[in-house]
């Protein structure tokens, strides 16, 4: 039971309550942030989970830390295992073990931008070597 809503509207004039409901629900949106700031040192590469934690990064095997985040466009938190099988352009950082600790999965827009690949790391070295 919500005496507030009630009692508002009561002494309130008509078209203001509405109004105010209006404003309520814009300024979260607005607050939002429109473009995505991305540390220097994040490396671009092409993403593929394969089974979590495992994953493919410009073809080449690497694992997902534990209790590594994975961003989606919208900047909220994506599970990997709801991603299995897609092809994903992303900008990810590592771990001081070589796995994959944060991940951000890009729209189109900052796809665009030029940013280091993975594959032209001249110091990677895989699993086998």
């Amino acid at each position: 039971m919500n005496r507030c809503k009630t009692a508002f509207i009561r002494y309130a004039r008509p078209g203001l309550a509405g109004a105010t409901c209006l404003l309520a629900l814009a300024l979260p949106a607005q607050a939002q942030p429109g473009v995505r700031n991305f540390p220097e040192q994040a490396i671009r590469a092409t993403m593929v989970v394969v089974q979590p934690p495992e994953v493919r990064m410009d073809g080449r095997p690497m694992r997902l830390s534990p209790g590594s985040r994975i961003m989606g466009t919208s900047n909220t938190v994506v599970l990997s295992a709801s991603l299995v099988g897609q092809e994903l352009t992303v900008n990810y950082m590592t771990d001081s073990l070589g796995q994959a600790h944060q991940v951000w999965i890009l729209t189109p827009a900052e796809a665009a931008q030029k940013r280091p690949r993975l594959s032209d790391q001249r110091n990677y070295r895989t699993a086998a070597d």
